[in-house]
């Protein structure tokens, strides 16, 4: 299980923090906020909080990783429902990639909380791997119900997994309106479940 997926095993005063924390950082900004804004926000001390984080950047990393370890949950779960594949596959990248960064996104703050993307490359990449593997599995036992041979066509479920996600990456830096991301996301995915049929 990579270090994304792991973040469900949180004590429920770590979770108050980082949705406290998270509330602050989209009303103030990354800059702004305080240690002390966060402990009111979690309602407990400042000592109490520095018992759980050494600052304020550890908190915003483990934010993240709370963000990106419910947005792979969220895909995985849509992956796993019995709607079409282009339906299930158009629903999880909605939910772990646009619906995700709504809220940040709408926030006055929120360029300034997404140009730190950079300070959290690894936990990105963890991310990124984890819901890679999922959407390959659905990708692979797509192929495998249909009776499509993958190898066969030069192509492999993690190969076209990637293909997606540096799409979907593209189509980010391209398109900020979320409901031009979902058309664009459809068409992604048709090209998908095009190379999936027999």
């Amino acid at each position: 299980m990579n270090q994304i997926e792991d973040i469900t095993t949180t004590d429920p005063r770590r979770t108050r923090i980082l949705d406290g924390a998270l509330k602050v950082f989209l009303a103030y900004g990354f800059s702004r906020t305080t240690m002390d804004d966060i402990a009111r926000a979690a309602d407990m001390s400042r000592p109490a909080l520095y018992l759980l984080f050494k600052n304020k950047t550890d908190i915003f990393r483990a934010i993240a990783m709370m963000i990106l370890s419910r947005s792979v949950e969220a895909a995985k779960v849509a992956l796993a429902g019995d709607r079409a594949f282009p339906e299930r596959m158009t629903q999880a990248i909605d939910e772990a990639l646009i619906s995700m960064m709504r809220t940040v996104i709408a926030s006055p703050h929120g360029a300034e909380l997404l140009d730190m993307k950079s300070s959290l490359a690894d936990l990105v990449g963890c991310w990124r791997d984890g819901l890679g593997a999922h959407i390959a599995t659905a990708i692979e036992n797509e192929a495998r119900r249909n009776g499509t041979d993958l190898a066969a066509k030069g192509l492999s479920a993690r190969l076209l997994s990637d293909m997606l996600l540096d799409g979907l990456e593209g189509m980010k830096a391209r398109i900020s309106d979320p409901d031009e991301q979902r058309t664009a996301v459809a068409a992604l995915v048709k090209v998908i479940d095009l190379a999936l049929q027999a």
